[in-house]
């Protein structure tokens, strides 16, 4: 019997599997593109094992974030609050390119004239000031339908007070329209701010036609291939959820594959006693980086699609790991500007055509690409041995680009892999430096296929003294989603002024009032109350501040001696993140409530000791350009052998079927009990 979790990357689907008896399985292959089920279904036939062995499966998808970043979702219109046909149109005045009088908005999900009104008005204190009018919701409905709407949306202002109307609309859409596709803003988060939970909504509708069909076609393969168990779908908040509640607001799974390799990373800190790590997770498209401290992943609902250095880009009110990513991974194409200048991405030679390398018709010159040239990756040894490296393809246009810059092959390869480094140094100081932690006190934890490859020259240049590579490092994010438990993540907006008694008082019936609608929704699900785990967390400011950090709060009945203790904990995390403290009241703004269910999940194990020494390991010996460090003749380390307790100082290579881990000279490698690659490199 088999627990297994797939997930599906730009260029990759991967697959970890682990038998009754603890033995762990995994196997790779390429992404199908617009049919995504396709690629599971092919790496579930890889791996040689079938759907009927299933008792756990867990499934990670980039369907939601590609969707909206390629603009390839349904017809979405919108119903809101009469005055407010605009607030999409109108945003916030945030933009990044700040000094460009030209600046173009964002342009709306939905146009103009897909967004309608009706009579309604809820204060922000919750209390009903015009009643809802839905005469003309029938005459509305039908405009949409003869203009071709799949979705619609409901956002109506201060619903996250009371959200009454909202249900009312969606009872009555529900039964005029019972084929349409619907979402109101309630069912997603209860925060304030109307134009970003009014945008949620939005691309909520916008992929919930695409993501129900991908996921009954998943479901419908798997249970026609036998697979009896109720699948899971990993969450962007670390999490997984039930394949119905993941149907039902698909927006949950925006960024589902990286929060399970930050998940993956702190859980492998707890295990080893690395409780403050960055985790950085290099892919075929992209690199992404998060930040844990003390053995916690931090979440935001802030989250911002397609937001770059010329677009302000599109909220989303959803928890999701806080992470920065950026378009750099084995696939990023190389290529010149009209200033004679080398980039490197954001664009991806993606599986197809992949880079030159593959043979499969890439024409332009990747990171990947570059590793090969500079002896980093085997060309004899190329995916694991299941193909050739068109070597001749590689030289042929990595010449165009010498070419074009004056200079010679190695050296242009040499500008690929300085430049992919030097764009996730960046990455990883807005994770940590802008958040106020300093780079020299985390562990680098870095896995995905090209983790291995850059760990150990970015740790140096931030001045972190230790890198971890994972065991299973190719296919890490897929484990990590064997680690996760069953999460659902609650958020009520409600202003509090942290104070004595009463402030007790209502921060307590709060959170009464959300513990007891999880109860009820879990309850609908056939799970009992004993079987949930509260997190209470409260998002507090200094009064009238805009922006809040996010801090524990004390499990049971609050009283307000412990308020002083709340404030003080609030003063030490807001210092942390602004290096400042004031002496001004400070205020609740939101509470977050974290529902827990434990799900069945993986429980690593110390790898076993044969006992066979470090040169049963030994492939030989290759030259190889580490860059910075120069070329040195390196050890070739065959990472199927290699066992605890074995230790090796660089130049070395070590070769797995998935990844390659790249250790420059002078570098000590040990591998710890659980098979991780741990190199110092100060």
């Amino acid at each position: 019997m088999l627990r297994v979790a797939t997930d599906i990357g730009g260029t990759f689907t991967d697959l970890v599997y682990i038998t009754a008896g603890g033995k762990v399985g995994t196997a790779k292959s390429h992404t199908t593109t617009g049919q995504f089920e396709k690629g599971v279904m092919d790496v579930i036939k890889a791996s040689h094992i079938t759907p009927k062995e299933f008792i756990s499966f867990i499934h990670g998808t980039t369907i939601v974030i590609n969707t909206i970043i390629e603009m390839k979702g349904a017809k979405v219109a919108l119903l809101t609050t009469e005055g407010f046909r605009d607030i999409l149109e109108i945003g916030r005045g945030n933009r990044p390119d700040f000094f460009n009088l030209e600046y173009p908005k964002p342009k709306p999900f939905v146009p103009r004239y897909l967004r309608r009104e009706v009579p309604e008005r809820i204060s922000f204190k919750g209390i009903e000031s015009k009643p809802l009018d839905l005469s003309d919701l029938p005459a509305i409905l039908d405009d949409f339908c003869a203009e071709g709407v799949e979705a619609i949306a409901i956002s109506f202002i201060n619903s996250y007070a009371n959200s009454a109307h909202e249900e009312a609309a969606l009872s009555k859409v529900k039964e005029l329209w019972p084929e349409v596709s619907v979402v109101a803003s309630y069912q997603i988060t209860r925060e304030w701010r109307e134009y970003e939970r009014t945008n949620t909504a939005v691309l909520s509708a916008y992929v919930q036609p695409i993501a129900h069909r991908y996921l009954d076609r998943l479901n419908n393969c798997l249970s026609e291939a036998g697979m009896r168990c109720t699948p899971y779908i990993m969450q962007s908040n670390c999490g997984v959820d039930t394949l119905k509640s993941a149907r039902q607001i698909p927006i949950t799974m925006i960024e589902s594959g990286p929060a399970s390799g930050v998940w993956g990373a702190a859980a492998l800190g707890r295990l080893i006693g690395e409780l403050n790590a960055i985790a950085l997770d290099i892919g075929g498209t992209t690199a992404k980086c998060g930040l844990i401290t003390n053995g916690e992943v931090k979440l935001n609902s802030n989250y911002m699609v397609a937001h770059n250095e010329t677009s302000a880009g599109y909220p989303v009110m959803v928890s999701v790991v806080d992470l920065v990513e950026i378009g750099n991974g084995g696939g990023s194409i190389a290529w010149v500007d009209e200033f004679q200048r080398l980039h490197v991405g954001p664009q991806s030679a993606g599986a197809v055509p992949g880079p030159v390398s593959y043979g499969a018709g890439g024409m332009e010159t990747t990171t990947t690409d570059a590793n090969l040239v500079l002896g980093r990756i085997n060309p004899n040894y190329f995916c694991g041995g299941t193909q050739i490296a068109d070597m001749a393809a590689v030289y042929k246009e990595l010449d165009k680009l010498a070419a074009i810059l004056s200079s010679s092959q190695r050296e242009v390869a040499r500008g690929i892999i300085r430049i992919a480094n030097n764009s996730m140094v960046n990455a990883i100081k807005l994770i940590s430096v802008n958040r106020g932690h300093d780079p020299r006190d985390f562990t680098l934890i870095a896995f995905g296929g090209g983790g291995g490859m850059h760990a150990c020259a970015l740790a140096k240049e931030l001045g972190i003294k230790k890198v971890v590579i994972p065991s299973l490092s190719a296919v890490f994010s897929a484990w990590g989603m064997l680690l996760s438990d069953l999460r659902r993540d609650y958020l009520q907006t409600q202003i509090v002024e942290l104070s004595g008694a009463e402030a007790a008082a209502q921060i307590n019936q709060a959170l009464i009032l959300l513990e007891e609608h999880a109860i009820q929704e879990f309850a609908s699900e056939n799970i009992e109350r004993s079987q949930i785990l509260f997190l209470r967390y409260g998002r507090c400011r200094y009064q009238n501040q805009e922006h809040f950090v996010e801090i524990a709060l004390p499990d049971g009945a609050i009283t307000s001696g412990q308020i002083n203790a709340i404030i003080e904990r609030f003063h030490t995390k807001y210092e942390r993140e602004y290096t400042y403290r004031l002496e001004a009241s400070a205020e609740l703004v939101c509470y977050h409530l974290v529902a827990l269910i434990e799900v069945d999940k993986l429980k690593p194990e110390k790898h076993p000791r044969t006992g066979r020494k470090l040169i049963a390991a030994i492939n030989g010996k290759r030259e190889v350009d580490y860059v910075e460090a120069g070329i040195h003749q390196a050890t070739i380390y065959n990472g199927d052998v290699l066992e605890p307790g074995m230790s090796f100082i660089g130049p070395a290579i070590i070769e797995e079927s998935g990844t390659t881990v790249v250790i420059p000279p002078g570098l000590p490698c040990q591998v710890d009990d659980f098979g991780n690659y741990c190199i110092q490199t100060a």
